[in-house]
């Protein structure tokens, strides 16, 4: 059989386009030993993407011209020559970006029962989810009762960080691009304090919001917000680095925080991370994050394409501001 694909016609040079993807057809053929057919029922798409669609050396090799994208997805096993993958199992795998596949065993998670929603496990309890954990709780090295700002805070990453900082009893601010935003995260996610970024001093909202300073400052902006950031941290303050969505499209290098010589005198920890560098923890994390979703305690928010040729628009919207959330790909 064959299923639609999306694939780069172009590399992006600066903000990416719908010109620069393409639909393709890609061959899913029957299931040879040790490989599953999986049809998949939705897909992710991040902003760490883009650093793949640029020809250069990085954690992940880059995308290449013509080949079908990889990315997080979840699917349901329609056939089956593995012993330990049925038809019917939910799946969890990197084959995103198809509508089908077929696939040796090697990366792909049997997700067993789920307690939520597919989406969730490409979102609140998948990647997006377990990088908040993780960057907050361990590079973050939370402690309940802190003063914590989180930058894009209306995003997949940023809703969760916010949560799971109230969740340990902690002051939270947070930054996102519009009016509306704002309003969810103070209304709906709990926050304490959040402002539109594009309306007044950087400085002055986290001020309103920290009067006495940050001691946790989660970076997925970058830029300015780092700059800013580390004008407000407290002594020994933590910087998980875990984002710069801000420079991701830029063409030609932007200069850095011109304030670092801060992070000396306050003793300051910035530390870049990303998920991986923290699989041993996933099991814990599955657990923690489905309790805190099945109890209320963490709410799932999502924008939602249908389709996969409207796959690249979901992109393109992670870098305009479209999405509240995770944006997810439904097939």
């Amino acid at each position: 059989m064959q299923a639609r694909a999306v694939a780069l016609k172009t590399r992006p040079e600066g903000m990416p386009t719908a010109d620069n993807f393409q639909i393709i057809d890609i061959d899913v053929p029957e299931p040879q030993d040790g490989e599953i057919q999986v049809e998949n029922i939705c897909m992710s798409v991040d902003p760490y993407m883009r650093g793949r669609m640029y020809d250069r050396k990085s954690y992940v090799p880059p995308f290449q011209i013509g080949e079908a994208l990889t990315g997080g997805s979840i699917g349901k096993v329609s056939k089956s020559a593995h012993p330990d993958f049925q038809p019917g199992d939910y799946v969890s795998s990197a084959w995103g970006w198809r509508e089908a596949y077929t696939a040796s065993t090697e990366g792909i998670e049997r997700l067993g029962e789920i307690v939520a929603p597919p989406s969730a496990y490409i979102g609140t309890i998948g990647m997006p989810g377990m990088t908040a954990y993780v960057g907050l709780l361990e590079v973050g090295a939370l402690k309940d009762g802190e003063t914590v700002f989180v930058s894009g805070a209306a995003g997949a990453v940023g809703s969760i960080v916010g949560q799971i900082a109230k969740l340990k009893g902690c002051r939270v601010i947070g930054s996102a691009g519009s009016d509306d935003k704002v309003q969810l995260l103070t209304d709906e996610l709990g926050f304490d304090h959040a402002f539109n970024y594009n309306d007044g001093s950087l400085i002055g909202h986290i001020k309103e919001g920290a009067p006495e300073g940050l001691d946790v400052y989660f970076d997925n902006v970058g830029a300015e917000h780092l700059q800013a950031a580390i004008m407000c941290m407290r002594p020994f303050g933590r910087i998980p680095l875990c984002g710069a969505i801000a420079t991701y499209n830029d063409t030609s290098p932007r200069p850095g925080p011109n304030n670092l010589s801060m992070a000396i005198g306050l003793g300051l920890t910035l530390r870049g991370f990303i998920v991986s560098h923290f699989n041993h923890l996933a099991p814990q994390f599955r657990k923690d994050m489905e309790q805190w979703v099945t109890s209320g305690q963490i709410t799932s928010k999502e924008t939602v394409h249908d389709g996969i040729e409207n796959a690249s628009e979901a992109f393109i919207g992670l870098f305009t501001g479209a999405n509240t959330g995770k944006m997810i790909v439904n097939f």
